[in-house]
């Protein structure tokens, strides 16, 4: 699930159970990626500003959302925010939340303690009705303490983190992105966006 914060990137605590796995740990390089955006933002006379960042993984978040969600892909929050915090956000985003099997916070009766430790994306895990292996299971994080408790429980994590953030917290990270709208679903045994359905 996703929950967003007032003037920030969108928090990324998404837990995806996969149907198969596949283990996949190419690193896209940052200093590329703002280049490539940078120059597109120049041609078209644009500058890569913060809001242009949050509007992009807003757009990237959504999409990979409804993509997992119209192919059934089971997803749940898993979120070092409070239930109530999550609530808050649920009701101002009733369809993208509804998206998401069950939610768990940081502040959940079974969650003893909160990231960087596993607790969180274990009891995730456990809500499914699959009940899947941990490393059955991929996490969407954008921070340094999520991505290590993903780790501790056993779960592959695809990373998003702030451009600031120095490149070397970012090592444990199965997969370290710029941008949602990178994700390539398949590389980790899931149905492929369906790009002639995303351009309409």
């Amino acid at each position: 699930m996703l929950h967003l914060r007032a003037h920030h990137r969108p928090a990324l605590d998404v837990i995806v159970v996969k149907r198969k796995p596949i283990y996949y740990n190419k690193r896209y390089s940052e200093v590329m990626y703002h280049k490539i955006v940078t120059e597109i933002c120049e041609k078209y006379g644009k500058k890569y500003s913060k809001e242009l960042e949050i509007k992009v993984s807003i757009l990237g978040a959504e999409r990979l959302l409804r993509h997992l969600y119209d192919y059934n892909i089971p997803m749940a929050l898993a979120t070092n925010s409070t239930e109530q915090a999550v609530n808050l956000h649920a009701t101002a985003r009733p369809k993208l939340f509804g998206m998401f099997s069950h939610k768990v916070s940081a502040t959940d009766p079974e969650v003893d303690r909160g990231k960087p430790n596993p607790d969180i994306y274990l009891v995730a895990a456990a809500r499914f009705p699959s009940k899947p292996k941990p490393s059955n299971c991929l996490v969407f994080e954008d921070s340094k303490i999520g991505v290590d408790a993903a780790r501790e429980a056993g779960m592959q994590v695809v990373m998003i983190p702030d451009r600031r953030l120095e490149r070397e917290l970012t090592r444990h990270a199965t997969l370290v992105l710029r941008s949602l709208l990178d994700f390539k679903p398949e590389l980790f045994g899931l149905p492929p966006f369906d790009n002639t359905k995303d351009s309409k």
